[in-house]
């Protein structure tokens, strides 16, 4: 279905948790967030019929996202039960890569094509620190279990001045001996840390850097593509890409609803609109779900203001919405 700009909306993010087991600095305050309560939280069938009604107006790559989706339990179970709806084309996952050692084998044989994994440092001490308490070990040792197990892997690395800035080219080196795709995104206001703004470094300055030491070939994104500007480094086994959702939005040719571990669903990460899904959920037929849906797609807005205007969006947690 397309929107009301004529972008093709293919792509549901659907948090299936609030709930995370890291408090990494740019995603939630210190002392974390209020969890929401178990009967908030959308049960597997109802999310099940949230994508089978998706799939009518078009959908066909569903993402899975939380606070981190390997802290639910039955994750596997659903996973399967997702994979058996007809229209999926792709079912990719969004970790944090801390439990990823242990499902890595069962998300590939659930169904799970592709996986982002956040990691914002190589070195165990700057992981610590952003995270707050997170395991470098662990989520390597997941990634090496996540490549033996067949899956296509996106590396995720939130590029932070004074932060991990200094890290950018040993990432990118990742890629010329890997066959993942690493992709280098903009920081993000969200939840408005103190001196955010000196935190930001932009995607035009990364690509200085990284064209300073490598040969770059520009590449053209498949129809699943995310927001990432794609290259490769000459005679690299993978790819690196290039998100720059505050220096050059890229709301153009954005593709993607979500909707929360709660049931609300949006059209825009960046926006304060929603709608609450849940009272379509409470009836029998898929009809009132679809036009709600609908809804969402329809009232999609142009673009978001977060560069220009940060005060536009509310403060929010990554985690409570899926990002």
């Amino acid at each position: 279905m397309k929107d009301s700009f004529g972008r093709n909306i293919n792509y549901l993010r659907l948090s299936i948790t609030d709930r995370c087991n890291l408090r990494c600095h740019y995603c939630m305050p210190a002392a974390g967030i209020q969890s929401q309560h178990h009967d908030d939280i959308l049960r597997y069938d109802e999310m099940l019929r949230i994508v089978a009604a998706a799939t009518t107006l078009g959908i066909r790559k569903i993402r899975i996202t939380g606070g981190e989706p390997l802290v639910r339990k039955g994750v596997i179970g659903f996973l399967e039960q997702l994979a058996a709806l007809e229209g999926i084309e792709e079912i990719a996952l969004t970790t944090n890569g801390i439990l990823l050692a242990d499902y890595a084998r069962a998300l590939s044989d659930a169904g799970v094509n592709r996986l982002n994994i956040s990691l914002d440092s190589l070195n165990p001490h700057t992981f610590n620190e952003i995270t707050r308490g997170g395991e470098l070990k662990r989520v390597l040792a997941g990634i090496d279990e996540a490549e033996q197990s067949g899956m296509k892997i996106k590396l995720n690395m939130v590029a932070m001045r004074g932060v991990n800035d200094h890290e950018l080219l040993d990432f990118a080196a990742l890629s010329q001996h890997h066959p993942w795709s690493v992709r280098f995104i903009e920081y993000m206001p969200t939840i408005r840390e103190q001196q955010w703004q000196q935190r930001i470094i932009s995607g035009a300055d990364i690509l200085v850097l990284l064209n300073k030491h490598y040969q770059l070939e520009p590449l053209t994104s498949d129809h699943f593509c995310g927001p990432a500007r794609p290259y490769r480094i000459a005679g690299a086994a993978g790819t690196i890409g290039i998100i720059t959702p505050m220096s050059e939005h890229f709301c153009g040719s954005c593709n993607r609803i979500r909707v929360t571990s709660t049931g609300q669903a949006k059209s825009c990460l960046m926006s304060n609109e929603n709608i609450d899904l849940r009272p379509s959920l409470g009836v029998r037929q898929q009809t009132e779900l679809i036009d709600a849906l609908k809804k969402v797609i329809c009232g999609k807005p142009e673009y978001h203001r977060l560069g220009s205007d940060p005060d536009s969006t509310t403060p929010f947690s990554m985690a409570s919405i899926g990002g």
